[in-house]
């Protein structure tokens, strides 16, 4: 296996688009899991950490840019007072040593549909920076993930970075359920981005994709204050806009009433503080 480490992001291109077949990687908390249990086996590895851009974030355009290689942990010292959802996502990542190595830019790589990163990112309508030694273009996440562990990279693309709205008066919220307290993939998960006029929501771990469920969203934007019977029908529409199967973690039923009742917690969360 050839491993390949270019110094500039500019080398990092020109390499990706030499070595197509290239496997990038930054913090390995994913791609390592799948070379021990000789599940891949790339003809070569990208390794991006030496691309001093990729681990930078910046306040631009009305939102914020976190480059692919920042890490969970920094996204919750440096930025949890401007995107608390991500925040509260990157927290019920793996363990300390997985969140000082994993990164946004490797969750939305994976593209795995049980990815924590993803609910808050499309709930807030966040744009993936991709690039290539043709050039860059902005991509919604909703077109970026395609399939479970699909995106939308050509062969000589790699993700730069993210790109977050920030919105006045935004109350965000994510919560996840898992077989036990910490270090767990995702059962289900929701995430919540309420704010002037407008609702974003994701459901994770309950469909081929992280799903917007649009239909709670419209009935939420109607809302002028919390009521017990509107969590129980924002909950139920949010239910039913997921898309479970059976597996290991749990039954579909199991997650359309843990749904349910994440989505009525964190919408009264957000509303009532």
């Amino acid at each position: 296996m050839e491993f390949l480490q270019p110094p500039t992001w500019r080398e990092a291109l020109e390499a990706r688009a030499a070595h197509p077949d290239a496997l990038p990687i930054w913090g390995g908390t994913d791609v390592m899991v799948e070379l021990n249990f000789a599940r891949k086996r790339p003809p070569a590895l990208l390794d991006l950490t030496r691309v001093s851009e990729l681990s930078r974030w910046d306040v631009e355009d009305g939102g914020v840019r976190i480059g692919a290689g920042v890490s969970y942990t920094r996204v919750i010292d440096e930025l949890g007072d401007r995107l608390p959802g991500l925040a509260m996502a990157s927290r019920t990542v793996g363990s300390p040593q997985i969140r000082n190595r994993g990164t946004i830019g490797g969750n939305l790589g994976s593209s795995s549909p049980a990815g924590d990163a993803l609910p808050p990112l499309f709930a807030t309508g966040a744009f993936v920076d991709v690039a290539s030694a043709r050039g860059e273009r902005r991509v919604p996440v909703e077109e970026f993930v395609v399939g479970p562990k699909r995106n939308a990279l050509a062969d000589d693309e790699l993700i730069a970075g993210v790109w977050l709205p920030l919105r006045a008066g935004s109350a965000q919220q994510f919560a996840k359920v898992g077989t036990r307290n910490a270090m767990v993939i995702a059962v289900c998960s929701f995430a919540l981005d309420v704010s002037d006029g407008r609702v974003g929501t994701c459901i994770g771990s309950a469909g081929p994709t992280p799903i917007r469920a649009r239909e709670a969203e419209a009935f939420a934007e109607g809302l002028d204050s919390w009521s017990e019977d509107a969590g129980r029908e924002f909950g139920d529409l949010v239910a039913m806009a997921a898309s479970p199967i059976d597996d290991v973690r749990g039954t579909a039923a199991y997650r359309r009433h843990a749904l349910s009742v994440l989505a009525r917690r964190t919408l009264k969360w957000a509303l009532c503080g």
